[in-house]
């Protein structure tokens, strides 16, 4: 298990990398049209413009590995009232409601408040 362990900080970096670049796409998609999606691009200034702002510019400083504590904190709280204005009120089972994503998002920003960004980040963990 040592000869595993050893790579944790490394595979915590590609992990919040990738995670990074996936939550950016949600911000690119409702600011930009890119991917484009069913759902359309929304106002300037609504709610779902500002969660665009949000997961585009978390998902930019996630993936860099900058401020990432907080960073972790702010996007699991955003992705939790998500979960419960969009999600919850369509059922009580995250895959019939369309919330596992978020509920997943969630929990795994928790784990980078708690873990840090691993070994490859802008400003690394002493």
């Amino acid at each position: 298990m040592d000869r595993v362990a050893k790579y944790w900080p490394e595979t915590l970096s590609i992990l919040r990398i990738v995670i990074g670049l996936l939550f950016l796409e949600h911000g690119t998609a409702k600011l930009f049209g890119f991917p484009q999606t069913p759902m359309g691009m929304p106002a300037m200034g609504t709610l779902l413009w500002v969660q665009g702002v949000i997961e585009l510019a978390g998902g930019v400083l996630f993936a860099l590995g900058l401020f990432t504590r907080p960073v972790a904190f702010i996007l699991a709280g955003d992705m939790a009232v998500a979960y419960f204005m969009a999600h919850a009120s369509k059922g009580f089972f995250p895959i019939l409601n369309g919330g596992d994503g978020a509920i997943l998002y969630c929990f795994v920003f928790l784990l980078y408040f708690v873990a840090g960004p691993g070994r490859w980040a802008v400003t690394p963990e002493k």
